[in-house]
């Protein structure tokens, strides 16, 4: 399902995010502009959910709520 490949991928995104944040942390010097790399990473994840939901319609699997 394509559906299912692009929200994988968009959990991934997800992760890198993560892990930048964490990097951010660690290092100081390259904070501002690692958590600024990291929102948006974040915000491309996003936008893959959005236009998986908007064009091929909601998760199955997912919680909604209209549920």
């Amino acid at each position: 399902m394509p559906a299912n490949v692009i929200l994988l991928e968009a959990k991934k995104l997800r992760r890198v995010s993560d892990s930048l944040d964490v990097l951010a942390t660690q290092h100081a010097p390259l904070a501002e502009a690692l958590t600024v790399l990291s929102g948006n990473v974040r915000s491309s994840a996003t936008l893959l959910e959005v236009l998986v939901e908007l064009r091929l319609g909601p998760d199955p699997g997912s919680k909604s709520a209209s549920n």
